[in-house]
């Protein structure tokens, strides 16, 4: 087992990767179960997962991705408000020793409502949230436990990291990570010994070299959010969207979407100019994008989310075909002018 961030070739399903200093191995293509949870919605009505969802469907995907070769799912507690846990503990069942499952915690929310109801950042929260996980998943351990406020105070996470020690001395978790985009946060958790990732937004028309760094200097994975910028990279042209998908009322993070309306056709106009490259040995364009992912550094897992057993195919098909070369990624570069 390698433990520096390496990848290594595992026959016809590709590379493995492993998740920092911690070890673990893990496929290189994760699987992202944010969009299973289903429909839910903050206090004020946004809608904040992907709309209506096939339960049955849902199970079906994970366990073909199972047959695939991807080992490594990443969910949360408030993803469906504690929907998405429970189908991929029902759909993992037996073979749950055979994968590595992330999930996070500090949002707080009411399952019968599927509403989220705000925050809480204190160590009682994380210990009450992570027995609530532990739960839903159908396991005793978590391979992978990680703090969901992008903005928490640095001081509290710090806190918060060993809390996280705690629990990998009482065999409740293996290691933890924080979600967030701010490289100076992460930071703060990559001082503890059981960090072995940070979870951040990049895909190839949003670079994060800053976080890429860190995961360098600090020997952790980066578990990439967003690999397929939220649908643009897919393939699919995006029109309107249903009224329960958090696209069609995008927040003020979510780029590349207008109310209402679907992609931003600049955004559009900027995957246009990629197509050529990313699509290039027979890929798809979503292939081409974990591609760019795999061939951006050797410690990224992307983690793409799907609802369908056709999704789960296309998206596990990229491992077959591996990363870009050193010349794709510099022309993707030249393209977008950075």
């Amino acid at each position: 087992m390698e433990t520096n961030g390496t990848t290594r070739t595992t026959g016809t399903t590709g590379t493995t990767r492993t998740l920092g200093r911690g070890g673990i191995e893990v496929s290189a293509l994760g699987f992202g179960c944010w969009a299973i949870g289903g429909e839910w919605q903050s206090p004020d009505g946004q809608p904040l997962g992907w709309g209506k969802v096939d339960d049955e469907e849902s199970v079906r995907a994970v366990r073909r991705a199972l047959d695939l070769g991807v080992t490594f799912f990443d969910t949360a507690d408030t993803y469906g408000a504690g929907h998405s846990e429970r189908v991929l503990g029902r759909a993992l069942g037996k073979r749950r020793d055979d994968v590595v499952v992330a999930t996070k915690w500090g949002n707080v929310f009411d399952e019968e409502t599927r509403t989220r109801t705000g925050a809480d950042d204190t160590p009682a929260h994380a210990r009450r949230a992570l027995t609530a996980s532990l739960t839903r998943l159908g396991t005793d351990h978590v391979d992978l436990y990680q703090l969901h406020l992008s903005d928490a105070d640095p001081e509290r996470a710090a806190e918060l990291r060993d809390t996280c020690e705690e629990f990998v001395r009482e065999g409740l978790i293996r290691g933890y990570a924080w979600s967030t985009d701010d490289p100076a946060r992460a930071a703060v958790f990559a001082t503890g010994e059981h960090c072995t990732a940070v979870q951040h937004a990049i895909n190839v028309l949003q670079d994060a070299p800053e976080m890429l760094a860190l995961c360098e200097q600090s020997n952790l994975a980066s578990i990439n959010r967003s690999p397929l910028a939220m649908g643009l990279l897919a393939g699919k042209r995006q029109g309107a969207l249903e009224a329960g998908d958090i696209r069609s009322r995008p927040p003020v993070w979510l780029q590349g979407f207008d109310e209402g309306s679907g992609a931003a056709p600049d955004w559009l106009a900027r995957v246009d100019a990629l197509r050529e490259i990313l699509t290039s040995d027979g890929r798809t364009l979503a292939q081409g994008s974990l591609a760019w992912l795999w061939a951006r550094s050797p410690r990224t897992v992307p983690i793409p989310g799907f609802r369908s057993v056709a999704q789960a195919e296309q998206n596990a098909g990229a491992l077959e075909k591996g990363p870009l070369t050193a010349e794709q990624l510099a022309e993707v570069d030249r393209v977008l002018g950075r």
